[in-house]
């Protein structure tokens, strides 16, 4: 029996995004690494398909299910604002995959400082891809503020790595396993806003609750970038925190001390285990799409909503950005 598709919204949220589980549920859907195997056809009839439904013109035959999974991938694959196909690497699918190499050869060799910079160096480029094919469409970012993100960002990551492993020399071994993840923490607060800072400059698209445009918010940029970088410390956190302590207690069974080859390849398999997880939790915590109360904007543009619209906007919506 052919699916009534008549009244099915494909932009319709499958979880409720207003509660923290909805989300996680979400995004649990959209950054399943599994979808950067997904080859390009597959991913290009995806769009077409959601295209189509947006139009009320799917073809014949076709089922719920069939179209629920192609907005999955077109969720993964295409930027929400402008519907461009993402760079693989840059996509959140490939959080899991790339951060999961990245963090767990940035913990594994953390004692030499060749490679300490080496591997701050590799996930600052490897963030900074990520961050831009995440960003908000609306305020283009320019080659030159891209260069000097990346630069502030790996500058930052660096400084901070090789000062605390001098500063952390006759610590206990665990605190400089820890070293990393104050790196990673501090450049993630420089590097977001860098690359994002057209938005803290000139501000953020707002919208009404039917998504008409109302005007531009430094402050609903601020909040938005604020989130973000929140979530990407999250991210980080759990694996860089307590694999170190794993480690640490691992690494003096008999067994292990005859095995060295295998630490590294251990640690990167154990932060993909947190990255499956944390990855969704972490994009979950905040709504993609904000609320803001019009009280909290800046003075001039809420006089102008107010002379616009009266008291008939109590809130504006934006894309924080992922």
């Amino acid at each position: 029996m052919e699916a009534d598709l008549s009244h099915f919204n494909i932009d319709a949220p499958r979880w409720d995004q207003r509660t923290f589980l909805g989300r996680v549920k979400h995004f649990f859907n959209i950054t399943d690494p599994r979808t950067v195997l997904v080859p390009e056809w597959e991913l290009d009839w995806a769009k077409a398909m959601v295209e189509k439904s947006r139009m009320g013109i799917v073809p014949p035959a076709t089922q719920v299910e069939q179209l629920l999974y192609a907005k999955k991938l077109y969720d993964s694959a295409f930027h929400p604002d402008t519907g461009e196909k993402m760079n693989i690497i840059g996509r959140m699918s490939f959080q899991v995959p790339g951060g999961m190499i990245i963090t767990g050869f940035m913990l594994q060799f953390y004692r030499t400082m060749p490679a300490v910079v080496f591997w701050q160096w590799v996930n600052q480029s490897f963030n900074a891809l990520v961050n831009y094919t995440n960003r908000n469409a609306a305020s283009p970012t320019s080659i030159r503020q891209m260069a000097l993100s990346y630069i502030t960002a790996t500058t930052t990551a660096v400084a901070t790595a090789v000062g605390m492993n001098m500063l952390t020399k006759r610590a206990p071994p665990l605190v400089s396993r820890w070293v990393p993840f104050a790196a990673v923490a501090a450049a993630n607060c420089v590097n977001i806003p860098m690359m994002r800072q057209q938005e803290l400059i000139h501000g953020i698209c707002v919208k009404d609750v039917n998504q008409n445009e109302i005007g531009h918010s430094r402050r609903a940029a601020a909040i938005g970038i604020t989130q973000v970088v929140i979530s990407r410390i999250t991210m980080a956190a759990p694996g860089m925190i307590l694999l170190p302590v794993i480690m640490e207690r691992l690494e003096k069974l008999h067994f292990m001390k005859k095995v060295k080859v295998l630490h590294a390849p251990l640690q990167v398999t154990l932060c993909g285990c947190f990255l499956i997880f944390m990855v969704p939790v972490a994009c979950g915590l905040f709504p993609q799409k904000c609320e803001l109360p019009v009280s909290y904007l800046e003075p001039e543009l809420q006089d102008t909503i107010k002379a616009k619209y009266g008291e008939l906007v109590p809130y504006v919506y934006f894309n924080k950005g992922l």
